[in-house]
């Protein structure tokens, strides 16, 4: 009989978090914090239950005359539970104001096209409540972008600077049609880029960085972001990283990120924005190392 057997039953085993139904102490730390910020959120709305909403929107319309120069529009909403900034403005159009002009499609935070600056900070429309704002709620459109009318801003250039990095899989070694076999990916390869791929191209982190105000060639957190996800793909070879190695190092690339954590901050998806900028800074300087 081994010694672990021989112990006696009263002894409790230590803790494993792998174990299936196990907790850890710092998940159930985690979870206590989520409990205080459902109650929180709860005791909000209890109190913005039956009262209005005061919304601040943004109007500027080119084509209209009297409606050239920016000014905000005052809108009165009743207050409904889980209404979110997008439910707000949508009523603010169906009820008050038809030509009130702004983006919105999956309401589900998945497309991306509902990205507002709302109260000083980019945030999604339709996954950021009313209830966990100040009032009045202040809704613009994206800052150091081009206005077309109302909320909606002109992302012709966003989209430009996406393509720049080739944002889609190569591989220069495929085989025949006919040859074709599956590309495995290791579960450790996919659990470094799985953040990566959450993008969901909204455009809030280029509005929130200080450096893409300023350098209209600077490629941006989110394009960067995107090349990171095939960069570090182990599917892709070696020539096709070194390709986008190459892109990325320009002089408007990785180098000109100044470290500010404002495009990690603002992201809806949460992800390290910041910090995969720095790893293709480590990998482009690996790559330009020589020893002779």
């Amino acid at each position: 009989m081994s010694t672990q057997q021989a112990e006696p039953e009263s002894q409790e085993a230590p803790e494993d978090p792998e174990m299936k139904g196990a907790e850890s102490p710092q998940e159930r730390r985690l979870d206590d914090k989520d409990d205080g910020m459902v109650d929180e959120h709860a005791e909000k709305e209890a109190e913005l239950e039956g009262a209005t909403v005061l919304i601040k929107v943004f109007r500027y319309d080119p084509e209209v005359e009297g409606k050239q120069e920016p000014r905000f529009d005052d809108f009165h909403i009743p207050f409904e539970k889980g209404m979110t900034v997008l439910d707000a403005v949508m009523y603010a159009r169906d009820e008050y104001d038809s030509s009130l002009t702004f983006r919105h499609s999956c309401r589900q935070a998945v497309c991306g096209s509902d990205a507002f600056f709302v109260n000083g900070r980019q945030r999604l429309g339709c996954k950021t409540q009313i209830s966990d704002l100040e009032q009045p709620v202040r809704i613009e459109p994206l800052p150091h972008q081009e206005v077309v009318k109302d909320l909606v801003v002109d992302m012709d250039h966003f989209y430009d600077q996406m393509h720049t990095v080739e944002p889609y899989f190569q591989d220069e070694d495929t085989p025949e049609t006919s040859a074709l076999e599956e590309q495995r990916q290791s579960p450790e390869n996919r659990e470094k880029i799985k953040m990566s791929s959450r993008c969901i191209w909204c455009g809030a982190c280029m509005s929130s960085c200080n450096i893409a105000a300023g350098d209209n060639e600077y490629l941006g957190p989110a394009a960067i972001n995107k090349a990171y996800k095939f960069a570090m793909d182990d599917r892709e070879d070696e020539q096709i990283k070194e390709h986008r190695l190459r892109i990325l190092e320009q002089e408007h690339g990785v180098w000109r990120c100044q470290t500010q954590f404002s495009c990690t901050e603002v992201c809806p998806k949460d992800i390290p924005l910041t910090e995969h900028i720095q790893e293709l800074k480590r990998e482009a300087v690996k790559k330009n190392l020589k020893f002779w």
